[in-house]
This record gives structure tokens, sequence and C-alpha cells, in this order.
């Protein structure tokens, strides 16, 4: 196993753990603290996180498969960039209530973007 697809799977999978901490917490000791619209920010960061910690898990495994394949690298650290600009923005604006984080979040929704193409750039040329 490539060490590249081995940092991307481990970290996958630890963003993955993450996110159901994150959502338990939202869920749990978060109810009645946040305002209802404070409460959809925050899951759909934990949404979005989760999704995109198992879009990072199969970039890791396509990566067993091609290994050679740059734009998986590129792909994998999109996602997880994704991660903490889209998810982490929104977790701060909802538990902070500074607007100024928002603005943060489409970078974020960019890079996922860039990572899903990258995915299946990847796929085309494979």
């Amino acid at each position: 196993m490539s060490a590249t697809a081995k940092h991307f799977l481990v970290g996958g999978a630890v963003l993955a753990a993450l996110a159901v901490v994150s959502g338990a917490f939202g869920a749990h000791a978060l109810r009645g603290v946040l305002t209802p619209a404070q409460q959809a920010i925050y899951q759909t960061a934990v949404h979005y996180h989760f999704l995109h910690a198992l879009g990072l898990l199969a970039v890791a495994l396509t990566l067993l498969h091609w290994p050679a394949q740059r734009l998986l690298r590129w792909a994998g650290w999109c996602m997880g960039i994704g991660v903490a600009l889209f998810s982490g923005s929104l977790y701060a604006l909802s538990l902070s209530g500074i607007g100024w984080l928002g603005a943060v979040t489409p970078l974020g929704g960019l890079a996922f973007i860039a990572g899903w193409l990258l995915l299946a750039l990847a796929a085309w040329r494979a």
C-alpha cells in the first residue's frame, strides 16, 4: 500500500469518526443551546463532513488500484481541505455566531467540487 493511500485511508476513517462524534454532540449537547437556524447550519456541517470523509476513503481505495495517479492525490487533498474549510467554517459559525465565517464556506465547497472532478478525471484517464 502506498504511503499516500494509507494516509488518506487513515485520514478518511478519522474524519468519519469525528463526523459521528460531531453529529452526536450537536444532537445531544447542543440541543436547546443553539437556535434552530444555528442547529441547521451545524447539521449541514456534519452532513458534508461525513460525506466527504467517505469521499476521502473512496480516493484512498482508488489509489490502491491506480497508485501512480497524481490526480487522485490532488482529489484527496481537496476533500480534506474542503472538510476543514466548509464544515469547519460552518461549525465555527453555528457555535460562535460570527457572520464573516460564512465567507470561508464557499472556498470549502469549491475544494469539494474540485476533489470530485479530479476523482472523475483520474478514473477517466486510468
